[in-house]
């Protein structure tokens, strides 16, 4: 069983669950009405030593930091502001209480930055490795919240931002490079926490997710949702170092992927590098499909690639 195989057994199985007026899964983030307008919105990932990050090449306190990240980037990708987290820690006895503690100030340090609580979570021992588990809260009107479903054809499919950056330096960090600038990157991801509020804020703005597991894994998750294909020109792509695969198919790189109403792109592009000092990309479109297919394309003219992103198994 592939490890979407296995969430749509999961979702299929809690169908006939009373699910107490929070949404299904598929999304980013669960959402559940408060009242008044008002939602919140709720996310979990689980960080696992030697399958997301090397103790050896990462810091606790960057540690700290990307596992509360990672999190806030989901509640991002729902286009409202991150408010609370609930953080679960499973740590070797061997480990120091120095560590326990540069670890927690490191995910201290970018609560404070966004202004977000915690809650609460729990602790354990581990016989081997450090397991970390991350809830994510977020909050705002009901009419910012961006889903996957959303997009419509004729829509430009778009980035805030280069891709490849953390691939290339989880390839630094496995070839021993652990102090590239990639690396630094890949141990250091920027989540788009305040651009993802702004979008919430933009009618022209319909889909929206994170990119976690790669451009080509991630957008079929829309197209899937949203019952339609893609054109993604290759050459569009704002690719670090122009490697327009690692791009595509690396993971971890945190950043927005969004479809536009195709009539309001230049304005919202404008008015988006004026408030952050960054670009859109705009990199392919949404068409009519009978399957959530992305057509590669260059210079117009599709090509035979096969292109996949990140899975667990």
């Amino acid at each position: 069983m592939t490890e979407f195989g296995l969430i749509e057994y999961v979702a299929k199985l809690f169908g006939d669950v009373d699910r107490q007026e929070w949404e299904a899964i598929g999304d980013d983030c669960t959402v559940l009405p408060i009242g008044g307008g008002e939602v919140l919105v709720m996310t979990t990932d689980m960080l696992q030593e030697d399958v997301h990050f090397l103790r050896s090449a990462t810091s606790a306190r960057e540690l700290g930091r990307k596992s509360l990240a990672v999190n806030l980037s989901d509640v991002a990708a729902m286009g409202v502001k991150p408010v609370a987290a609930l953080l679960s820690l499973a740590l070797p006895v061997e480990l120091t209480d120095e560590w326990a503690k540069e670890f927690v100030d490191g995910f201290h340090s970018l609560a404070a930055e966004y202004g977000v609580a915690l809650v609460g979570g729990d602790t354990t021992s581990s016989k081997s490795v450090v397991s970390i588990n991350v809830v994510a809260i977020g909050r705002g009107r009901a009419e910012q919240v961006k889903r996957r479903s959303a997009a419509k054809v004729g829509d430009f499919i778009c980035v805030a931002a280069q891709l490849g950056g953390s691939a290339l330096g989880l390839k630094d960090i496995l070839s021993g490079k652990i102090n590239s600038e990639y690396a630094a990157l890949h141990r250091n991801p920027m989540a788009q926490i305040a651009e993802g509020e702004w979008f919430g804020g933009r009618s022209e703005v319909h889909a929206m997710m994170d990119l976690s597991d790669g451009l080509a894994s991630d957008l079929c998750h829309i197209l899937k949702l949203s019952k339609c294909g893609a054109e993604i020109e290759i050459d569009s792509i704002p690719a670090v170092e122009g490697d327009v695969e690692v791009a595509v198919c690396g993971g971890e790189d945190y950043k927005l992927l969004f479809t536009v109403e195709h009539s309001a792109f230049e304005v919202l592009a404008r008015e988006f590098e004026q408030t952050f000092h960054a670009p859109i990309y705009k990199i392919g479109r949404i068409v009519a499909s009978e399957e959530p297919r992305i057509n590669w394309l260059k210079d117009g003219n599709e090509i035979d690639i096969e292109w996949r992103g990140f899975s667990h198994f």
